[in-house]
């Protein structure tokens, strides 16, 4: 279930009317009703590593493939990085896509390394053309880690080339993420042991010390939205909307 900012302030101020006039208080947000007939949606999330889009979307991530949508993370590199081999990473990778039921795929760029030109722009065109993407997550572009940054860039191009097509929103990594004020929450509650296992499947980045930084990041969005724990997105003021999971 998702909820906007702005559906949060237009329910804070029914519920505080219905208390004035000794009626019972409206519940913040109500679950929509799934029918036989939805679209099933193609979402792409890109991360820069294995284990970027797991921590910050992996509860959504797990809402989306609940409702029966086909949802890839789509990494800039494999994660290989002295002394982790890229065997070990991609593996990690594959069982926590498999957590997800969602479907592992690279851009093929180095760890550390990435690269934005006018090649690498038209051969990141080509792979999302190749997906076919209602909705691209991709990482916030005011980023700690150079490799988020291009990747930004990348996903950026790629949107406005297609005539802004799918919809775009962005979403942050604990400590990785600056200057982030979301627009859209998803309630992930029902999802935490999913995405903690998925975390947890990338083993070798000392999943202890980052998974509890995220936790207290989707406790303190949960405050904000009033669930036990949410995600939050903001959406690039140009694209279109498209209903959260």
């Amino acid at each position: 279930m998702a909820v906007t900012r702005r559906e949060m302030l237009m329910n804070a101020g029914k519920t505080a009317s219905g208390l004035m006039l000794g009626v019972p208080a409206i519940n913040a947000v109500t679950e929509t009703t799934q029918t036989a007939t939805r679209r099933k949606l193609k979402i792409v999330i890109t991360g820069g590593h294995p284990g970027d889009p797991e921590y910050g979307c992996g509860g959504t991530i797990a809402r989306y493939t609940d409702m029966g949508d086909e949802v890839v993370l789509l990494y800039m590199n494999n994660g290989a990085w002295p002394p982790t081999p890229s065997p070990v990473r991609v593996a990690e990778a594959k069982k926590a896509c498999a957590i997800l039921r969602a479907r592992p795929a690279y851009v093929g760029q180095q760890n550390g390394h990435a690269v934005v030109d006018n090649s690498h722009y038209e051969a990141f065109r080509k792979i999302l053309e190749a997906e076919k993407p209602d909705v691209i997550f991709d990482q916030w572009p005011i980023d700690h880690h150079p490799d988020h940054r291009a990747l930004t860039m990348l996903v950026m191009d790629a949107w406005l080339a297609s005539g802004k097509t799918f919809a775009l929103y962005y979403y942050e990594v604990a400590q990785d993420t600056m200057m982030f004020s979301p627009t859209d929450f998803v309630d992930i509650s029902a999802q935490e042991a999913r995405r903690h296992d998925a975390c947890y499947a990338h083993a070798s980045q000392t999943p202890d010390y980052w998974y509890s930084l995220q936790s207290q990041l989707t406790h303190f969005r949960g405050m904000e939205s009033g669930y036990e724990q949410a995600e939050g997105f903001l959406r690039h003021w140009e694209s279109q909307s498209i209903p959260l999971p």
